[in-house]
């Protein structure tokens, strides 16, 4: 659906050149406790193949433990520690949303409120404004307070265009802008992120999940016409169904130029659980860096079928897979842990 905008904002993409990447490190007060063994070298594969291409700040309980914890990474000058309590790590979706207006870095902060008042997040909602206090954007990266809308980075995509593609279940869902109807929304998140044009999936979901769909564990734009997608072929699976009507709304949808989008489908991972319940194990979760793309891997046959799907939707980059099991046992994997900062935004 589209909405007229005459914003001078714009809402980049995250294949677009990037000045950093945040992560929100793993603590003893988090989720993370009885899992810090595993989680932590999970964390630091994830720091060192940021910094190895672009800056990566990192907001942490404590500074000189994660020094310690990431070893000989601490030491590159692309890595920065800001002392930061936090109730968790999950800085895709506490992280700022970053856009430019009028070409100048803007620090949009939404509200984040646990996935709709699921979890604590009172501390996690108030890291984007520690970080600009200690000075970890530029200068002139305005804050801008946002916090009449909630909003989680991982729900929404972005062309770089003035298209967002997003779905109903997050968006509209309870204990986050209910009180908005869908049209209301469209206008507000428009005027906010320079959108003029929304892709709504109304299908598909992954089991396990808390955030009520968010599209980074589903479909990704990759660049401008292309968008790569988790696709169920298994008609056993409990998604088969919810993922193919997914597969055929993504099929109806058209470039701003009126043309079908290019459609990579990814594997559907294959089935983890924790206690018997079956963790949102995805390919679509991966994060898009300056000259590479950082894929989660989880250990089976399927994680090269997703490397080669990734290869073809980004021929120009680096596919780098990262073991991220450690990830999904609290609900989330690669993508949902990191946060980038367009070009501009970091010192």
């Amino acid at each position: 659906m589209a909405n007229e905008s005459t914003s001078d904002i714009r809402f980049p993409a995250e294949w677009e050149t990037q000045s950093g990447v945040q992560l929100t490190w793993p603590h003893e007060e988090t989720d993370w406790r009885d899992t810090l063994d595993e989680v932590i070298p999970c964390f630091a594969a994830i720091a060192r193949e940021i910094a190895k291409r672009e800056r990566l700040i990192v907001a942490c309980r404590d500074v000189d433990a994660v020094r310690r914890q990431l070893g000989e990474i601490a030491a590159s000058p692309n890595v920065r520690l800001f002392a930061v309590p936090s109730n968790d790590t999950w800085a895709r979706d506490h992280g700022p949303i970053n856009v430019l207006e009028s070409g100048r870095p803007r620090l949009l902060d939404f509200t984040f409120n646990g996935w709709g008042m699921k979890f604590a997040a009172g501390l996690d909602n108030q890291i984007t404004r520690a970080l600009h206090r200690q000075g970890a954007f530029r200068p002139e990266a305005a804050l801008r307070n946002s916090q009449h809308l909630v909003l989680e980075g991982g729900s929404v995509e972005s062309d770089g265009a003035g298209t967002i593609l997003t779905t109903e279940a997050c968006l509209l869902s309870a204990n986050r802008n209910d009180h908005f109807s869908k049209a209301e929304l469209e206008a507000l998140f428009g005027q906010a992120l320079g959108v003029h044009r929304f892709l709504w999936l109304s299908n598909g979901y992954l089991a396990g999940d808390d955030t009520d769909s968010h599209i980074d564990t589903l479909a990704r734009f990759c660049d401008a016409r292309t968008i790569a997608y988790v696709r169920c072929d298994d008609p056993t699976d409990e998604h088969n169904g919810a993922l193919r009507r997914m597969e055929g709304e993504l099929r109806t949808f058209r470039t701003p130029d009126g043309e079908p989008y290019n459609l990579v489908p990814l594997p559907m991972a294959e089935p983890v659980f924790d206690g018997g319940e079956r963790l949102p194990a995805t390919y679509a979760n991966f994060l898009i860096v300056n000259g590479a793309v950082l894929m989660p891997t989880y250990g089976s046959p399927r994680d090269a079928e997703a490397a080669a799907q990734l290869r073809r939707a980004f021929p120009d980059r680096e596919v780098v897979g990262i073991h991220c099991s450690p990830l999904i046992k609290q609900h989330g994997s690669l993508h949902c842990v990191t946060m980038q900062y367009p070009e501009g935004f970091l010192p």
